[in-house]
This record gives structure tokens, sequence and C-alpha cells, in this order.
């Protein structure tokens, strides 16, 4: 923190608690004019009438306590710019401490855990109840409650891949994270015709209706175009982070604007690396999880 932005907040809090001492205090000497204590002011509603009297002992006392708590507080921890307080207290230094009582008290069972074959957590029903916990707190929000995915983020529970659902796939995937980028090819497929054929094609692919005329056209641009990174087959490839076209699960949007969107303009997509995040054992541990309700093997 510079000098400036530590006396700002200096200034600042001590402002606010001698201007909070200073307003008790002139409340405690004020006199109303004219009228003696005890005597009814000019103020009624509702058939109460407000009396000139001073305030209550207990209040003033009590406000005057809050004052010395604060006082107090700012002397033991952090509040007065750069210091740190008599404590030497951070959030920092907490999150810490806690994290540290965390992996000594639950350390041993994740690491028994990590000693397992994913195959078999994913009929174990208290693993499973563990790693839904783990998928609750930092993959639901991407990838939903029920973990079906949203626009954007895929979903893990149909089994359908670009990088692979075995095991050791997922787990990697999870670990170090993935890019995947489609390129925009509204610039290459130039003819807004040529789109709406590579459209009609998908959508023949994942036997949709579809226009036969166009989806046949559609066809050869796609070999032209498409197939280096999908495949000629459209299954993709995952060497080129490219889904597969047939399955009819889609990350962004399957209708027909949806994929001509893709198309036109690309997408980019990132799964951030989570072994930082998380540790090795946790991640096998999720990647159980995610390969039980993708294979519908998880315990119930």
């Amino acid at each position: 923190m510079s000098h400036f932005w530590n006396w700002y907040v200096i200034i600042i809090v001590s402002v606010a608690i001698i201007g909070c001492a200073c307003l008790l205090q002139w409340t405690k000497t004020y006199k109303v004019k004219d009228i003696k204590e005890g005597e009814k002011l000019d103020h009624e509603f509702d058939g109460i009438v407000e009396l000139n009297n001073p305030l209550p002992r207990w209040w003033f006392g009590l406000f005057w306590c809050t004052i010395l708590f604060a006082l107090v507080y700012l002397a033991l921890y952090p509040g007065m710019g750069s210091f740190k307080g008599l404590y030497k207290w951070s959030s920092g230094q907490a999150w810490q401490t806690e994290k540290q009582i965390f992996n000594e008290k639950y350390g041993p069972i994740f690491a028994a855990y990590a000693n397992t074959p994913i195959e078999d957590l994913a009929k174990d029903t208290k693993a499973m109840e563990i790693g839904r916990r783990l998928f609750s707190n930092h993959c639901s929000m991407c990838h939903g409650a029920d973990a079906r995915g949203m626009f954007g983020f895929p979903n893990l529970v149909e089994g359908t891949w670009i990088y692979g659902g075995r095991p050791e796939d997922i787990k990697t995937t999870i670990l170090y994270g993935r890019n995947g980028a489609m390129p925009a090819m509204g610039k290459v497929i130039q003819s807004d015709e040529s789109i709406e054929q590579l459209v009609q094609y998908i959508l023949s692919l994942n036997g949709r209706k579809a226009d036969a005329q166009k989806a046949k056209h559609g066809e050869v641009l796609f070999k032209r175009s498409c197939a280096l990174c999908h495949g000629e087959d459209a299954k993709g490839k995952k060497e080129m982070s490219a889904p597969n076209l047939t399955s009819n699960v889609w990350t962004y949007s399957g209708t027909p604007l949806g994929i001509e969107m893709t198309i036109r303009n690309g997408r980019q997509g990132q799964m951030p690396a989570h072994i930082n995040i998380l540790g090795e054992e946790k991640v096998h541990l999720l990647a159980a999880y995610i390969y039980g309700i993708s294979n519908k093997t998880e315990s119930r």
C-alpha cells in the first residue's frame, strides 16, 4: 500500500470515530431553548408525544462502549492503513491455517482413495458422495449441478467426449485443462449459400430433417474445408480438439442458426487446469465421480 492510501485510510477511520464521539457528546449537552427538561416538545404522532429528556444513560454508555471496542479492535487487528495490528492477523494467514488443519484431518482419506483405481471408486458410495461435493464446489458453476452442461460448457453425462472418456483421459483433462478452438470459417466459405449447405449436411449427419440437395453439396464442402479437423466421417479428432458432429450433442447450439454461427464466427473454449487448485488426489476422486455419472455406474 502506498503512503497516500495508507494515510487516506487512517484519516477516514480516525475522522469517523472522532466524529461519532463528538456527535455523542453534543447530544448530551444540547439544550432545547425555552423548553425545560421533561416538558413536551412540538412533536406528536399517533398519540405519541416527545418530551425534552436527555438520552438514557444505558444508551449513552452503550454507544461509548462501541467506540471503545472499535479502538481496541483497530489496535489488535488490521484496519488502520498498513498497520497490521498487535496480533499480526491476516485473512491469508487464517486461510492457510484452516487449509493446513483440513489437510491434516482429511489428507489421509484422499490419499487412500488416490491409490484406488477410478473404475472401483465409481462404484463406491462414500467416495462418490465426496466426489459429488467436489463437483458441486468446483465444477457445477460451468457444467451445471446435474453435470449436463450449458451453453459453452459440455455435457458430462451423455458420454460424448472430445478428448476421450477413459478414466485417465478425464483425469488428465481436469489436471491440466484443455484449450479448444474452432476457427471462424465465414471468410473462408464466403458464400451464404455454401454455409447453408454445410449446415444442412451437418443436420443430416445427426438424422435430423435436412434439405437433401443442399446436404449433398454440403458434403463436398465439408470434405474440402472441415474434414482435416473433424475427420472424413465427421466423428472428430482428439488431437485437433474437434468434436464429433454425428452425436447430436452440442456444446454451444445444435439449432440450424447456432450451427451457422459456429461456422461463421468460430468458437473459443477453455477448460482451466485444476492441478494447483485441487491437487492430484482430489482430482483423482473427482475424475471417478465424472466417470461414474457418464457411464451410469455411480452408486446410489
